[in-house]
């Protein structure tokens, strides 16, 4: 059986039929590296205005060097492949370790504003505090004197219901 692998890129269509024993990413790499030829050359318009097969004499040997190589180097080609997958997977963790990182600054900026926030709002607690606790002494000092002035007023009256006005020295004459 045969395994038809098609690649489009800039309105072109790269095909590389192949049997089922030959790796996938092998026929892939093929193309890419066709592909890039391709583009390399003939980009730019260039191949637009080719006519029906005129470029089978220029570009069919470099086509044919490419199968020859991927033939000669299927094994390098392949380890080659799976380096440049394990590149792009350490690529997209290191990728995905900056956006967390990056989340992660914003997190503690975000908790460096409310800790800032909550250091102002118990400033401003304990200057509220201290204000209401010098307000409630002069309270309190208000009551102690109109408690002890009614308690002297209430001396003073017994005082003089006692002593029949403020002198006590005198002596009754009978």
């Amino acid at each position: 059986m045969a395994t038809f692998i098609f690649l489009v890129h800039n309105g072109y269509a790269y095909c590389v039929v192949t049997k089922d024993s030959v790796v996938k990413n092998v026929s892939i790499a093929f193309l890419d590296q066709l592909k890039a030829d391709f583009t390399k050359r003939y980009g730019g318009g260039k191949a637009d205005t080719a006519t029906a097969k005129s470029l089978n004499k220029e570009f069919g040997p470099v086509i044919k060097g490419h199968m020859q190589y991927i033939i000669d180097h299927a094994e390098e080609v392949e380890k080659l492949l799976k380096v440049k997958v394990q590149v792009s997977e350490v690529k997209n963790i290191m990728l995905e370790n900056i956006d967390k990182t990056l989340e992660r600054g914003e997190k503690l900026n975000d908790l460096e504003a409310k800790a800032s926030n909550l250091r102002n709002e118990a400033q401003g607690f304990k200057k509220q505090g201290t204000r209401i606790r010098k307000k409630m002494w002069l309270q309190n000092m208000k009551i102690k004197l109109v408690v002890l002035a009614i308690l002297l007023f209430l001396v003073v009256i017994i005082w003089v219901s006692v002593c029949r006005g403020f002198d006590c020295t005198k002596q009754k004459n009978s």
